[in-house]
């Protein structure tokens, strides 16, 4: 078994398949979203969302598309965010799920804020803590 801990670039490579496997239409509204991998959450994002770096292993950072209008100025691409460093110690504390999952999981998740998703609404039919 290989105990090595994926690089930011194989991470993204994990998130972008999971991506690939979204079905339509989903797949087709995910096709404009950037995917980022960083170690942590910047300084900037912690102190704005009050969280401890070991908390938040993803961020959605766009306008979902239920609240897109044609009259909006883009500013950049909307991102999802993966960190790193947090997703692995999710991981090696959780000990019952692959990295792999996890990964695709915490991307999911993400991209569901994207598709105008609420926390809520993703807790709804997605029970990952059972």
């Amino acid at each position: 078994m290989d105990w090595t801990a994926p690089t930011t670039d194989e991470m993204h490579d994990v998130a972008a398949e999971a991506v690939r496997q979204f079905p339509p239409p989903f797949a087709e509204l995910a096709q404009d979203v950037v995917i980022r991998v960083e170690e942590f959450a910047s300084d900037a994002i912690l102190s704005e969302m009050d969280s401890d770096p070991f908390d938040l292993t993803g961020l959605y950072d766009g306008i979902p598309v239920t609240l897109k209008s044609n009259l909006d100025q883009p500013v950049g691409p909307d991102v999802v965010w993966l960190f790193r460093q947090p997703i692995l110690a999710e991981w090696a504390e959780r000990g019952d799920v692959t990295l792999k999952a996890l990964v695709a999981h915490v991307t999911v998740h993400e991209f569901a804020h994207h598709f105008g998703w609420s926390d809520n609404d993703i807790a709804a039919i997605d029970r990952w803590w059972e």
